[in-house]
């Protein structure tokens, strides 16, 4: 459901030796699966306000504080999901078959070309009721792999994922809600406060309320009411933690990250008075054309073409949508999760990922690759390699 960016001959030699051999999505359209456990690990360098001590991977533009979203974006080329991993839940970080993650992962996926990461995160499985508070061992082990990225000179979006058993947007859910929501964004908004501003903060990955008749087709009127409330308590909370955090980009999503109309036209910004110039993004998820991206029962197909208006009509419907909703506003918009299942169509999903990439940069729209480890593996975590060259030289071509 819910589900990323080289000149002369040396160069191009050294990549095609990257380029050799990487989720689990469910069903249901625009989703990823599942939250995370403990894992142990160490306090990773903060960063500071001017970043890592560390060396990393120097071109990547700081972001610095007078910038904005529409800033931000502009800086991304394309990025990558570290999926299923710290979202991963009941048992942890490595619970859903991927290995631990290391420095050297980030430093291959950096060094591929994408400059910026994605770390989904599930905090309430670490965050027990009624106190909501964060494990320290957990709160450590993200700091580290944070730090990994920081080290590397990414941009990185760090956010809550799987945690609709805690975040819900029914009327008689809203109080609990809202208390687990401030006190868990509390933690991290103070832990990461010091951070460059190369570190944006997501506040909810696809917010909805599970299993609904409306999950995944925008929610009802009062569910977007109350989302719209919880991105203003987002906003407020992170502000109020002081240090970066008062000129920090963040990110907000439409109801289940969805790109339907209903969700899109939904979306009430939340007021930032604290800042001049707009420090927020919109986040959607589209696996689109669903029946080759996404569907895995009757209707799905393995074919693609960018000749075929049917093809590519799912692909720029949305994109279309949130370019009028929200880009063409000053509004920047990330597709936070995009991807299409492997069905022994490498060639297809590289046709389709060039286009899918390159007409989302048309509007300004940068991508991230849901990488799970599984059907929409791309990344080889063990051997740091990547499992299908073809569509990762497509990602990069698109970026062009």
């Amino acid at each position: 459901m819910k589900n990323k960016i080289l000149i002369g001959a040396i160069a191009l030699a050294f990549v095609f030796c990257l380029f050799s051999t990487g989720c689990e999505k469910q069903d249901d359209p625009g989703g990823t699966p599942g939250p995370s456990g403990n894992e142990q690990g160490n306090t990773d360098n903060p960063g500071g306000s001017q970043g890592p001590s560390g060396s990393g991977n120097g071109e990547n533009a700081a972001i610095t504080a007078d910038e904005s979203a529409v800033d931000f974006v502009a800086k991304i080329r394309i990025g990558w999901n570290l999926g299923n991993t710290l979202d991963a839940h009941p048992n942890g970080e490595t619970s859903w078959g991927n290995p631990r993650t290391t420095k050297a992962m980030i430093t291959a996926i950096k060094d591929a070309g994408f400059n910026t990461i994605r770390i989904p995160v599930s905090w309430y499985q670490a965050a027990p009721k009624p106190n909501y508070t964060i494990s320290t061992t957990w709160m450590n082990r993200v700091k580290e792999i944070v730090g990994y990225a920081m080290d590397n000179n990414m941009y990185i979006i760090l956010n809550t994922h799987h945690d609709e058993d805690i975040f819900k947007f029914m009327d008689a859910d809203m109080v609990e809600s809202k208390k687990a929501f401030q006190t868990i964004w509390g933690q991290i908004a103070d832990t990461f406060k010091d951070y460059n501003y190369n570190l944006i903060f997501e506040g909810l990955n696809e917010p909805r309320t599970k299993g609904s008749s409306s999950e995944w087709s925008g929610g009802t009127a009062a569910e977007r009411n109350n989302l719209n409330e919880m991105h203003q308590l987002f906003v407020d909370t992170v502000r109020a933690s002081g240090g970066n955090n008062v000129k920090r980009i963040l990110m907000v999503s439409t109801y289940a990250a969805s790109v339907e109309a209903a969700a899109v036209n939904g979306l009430v910004l939340p007021s930032d008075p604290s800042n001049s110039v707009n420090k927020l993004i919109v986040s959607t998820h589209s696996y689109s054309p669903y029946n080759f991206a996404l569907n895995e029962g009757a209707g799905s197909v393995k074919t693609w073409s960018k000749n075929n208006s049917s093809d590519t009509s799912p692909i720029t419907t949305w994109i279309n949508r949130v370019n009028t909703a929200f880009v063409s506003k000053g509004i920047p918009v990330i597709g936070g999760e995009f991807g299409a299942l492997n069905r022994d169509n490498e060639a297809a999903r590289a046709e389709w990922a060039e286009y899918y990439v390159s007409e989302a940069k048309k509007k300004g729209i940068k991508c991230i690759w849901w990488d799970d480890g599984g059907n929409f593996r791309l990344f080889n975590r063990n051997s740091r390699t990547f499992y299908y060259p073809s569509i990762l030289a497509a990602l990069m071509r698109g970026t062009q």
